[in-house]
């Protein structure tokens, strides 16, 4: 009886260890496959950068993701891998990350020879935003959002503020009131903020002209809005932005294959339409997280 307990004991043990490994070899076999088909049917090379808390982890504890360097580095093999006259689909799903790796990969995406597509089936905010503003070709779903891209500073205290927000401060209070500490992040945000218009103007001159470009890249990046504010497929049209909301169904199926790791709270379910026939037990429901 002990021997058996034992056994199922290593047994258990080693199914907790094979099984995510093997989840993530089936989900990853899926994706690439959905990946070719898109890539025939368009005839791109596609590239992702879906930043999700995937649930096949070990032990299913969800990791969160953020544009990085090792991003940066992944994306630009990609591209250099990319013959000169193949068209690229990057599809995006990011809540941003680093200024200095979103940089190098909209350069980098920029500099491409061919066509340059990005899809963003969701959002893509930040980070996301400004290699987005890469491409010679934006596509969103309709619901999807950028958003803004004003520089966020990191005080001595390790708490994040608005860049736009220090320079307001100083402002308003005037120099000989603010703490030296205050000048000097605003000096910092003063830079940022200019660096990153001038990487957008880069960006996007040759297809809206310098003045509207500096347009665009001041609005993004001079606080008009909160840091996590959506801007909608409507605003970006509307400030001079080329965004077509095609998006190519099989981009939504692709999705899918990066399952959001469970969390604790009611999810969202629907039957999925069309209907499909009824079969001898009923129907299923649908379930999916909410992120």
């Amino acid at each position: 009886m002990i021997d058996v307990i034992g056994l199922l004991f290593w047994l258990l043990l080693l199914t907790m260890i094979i099984w995510p490994q093997w989840q993530y070899r089936s989900l990853h076999a899926s994706r690439m496959s959905m990946i070719k088909r898109i890539e025939r049917k368009y005839g791109v090379r596609v590239i992702t950068m879906i930043h999700r808390q995937e649930r096949v982890g070990f032990f299913g504890i969800p990791v969160y993701r953020f544009i990085d360097i090792e991003d940066s580095e992944a994306i630009i093999r990609a591209i250099r891998s990319t013959p000169p006259s193949k068209p690229i689909m990057l599809i995006l799903h990011t809540p941003g990350g680093l200024v200095l790796a979103a940089s190098q990969i909209a350069q980098a995406l920029k500099k491409h020879p061919a066509k340059k597509i990005v899809v963003i089936p969701h959002y893509a905010m930040s980070g996301g935003t400004l290699i987005a503003l890469a491409a010679d070709e934006i596509i969103m779903d309709p619901n999807a959002v950028l958003g803004p891209l004003d520089p966020q500073i990191t005080t001595l205290r390790g708490v994040q503020v608005p860049a736009p927000s220090v320079l307001k401060v100083v402002k308003e209070k005037g120099v000989e009131k603010v703490s030296d500490e205050t000048l000097m992040l605003a000096d910092i945000a003063e830079k940022a903020i200019r660096q990153v218009q001038e990487i957008i103007v880069e960006l996007i001159k040759d297809k809206y002209g310098e003045k509207k470009a500096l347009e665009i890249a001041k609005f993004l990046t001079e606080g008009i809005y909160t840091h996590d504010y959506p801007i909608t497929v409507e605003q970006a049209q509307k400030l001079g932005l080329l965004v077509k909301t095609e998006v190519p169904p099989e981009i939504y199926r692709l999705m899918e294959l990066y399952p959001q790791a469970h969390v604790q709270r009611p999810g969202i379910e629907y039957i999925p339409y069309p209907y499909v026939p009824q079969q001898p037990r009923g129907g299923r429901a649908r379930r999916e997280g909410v992120s």
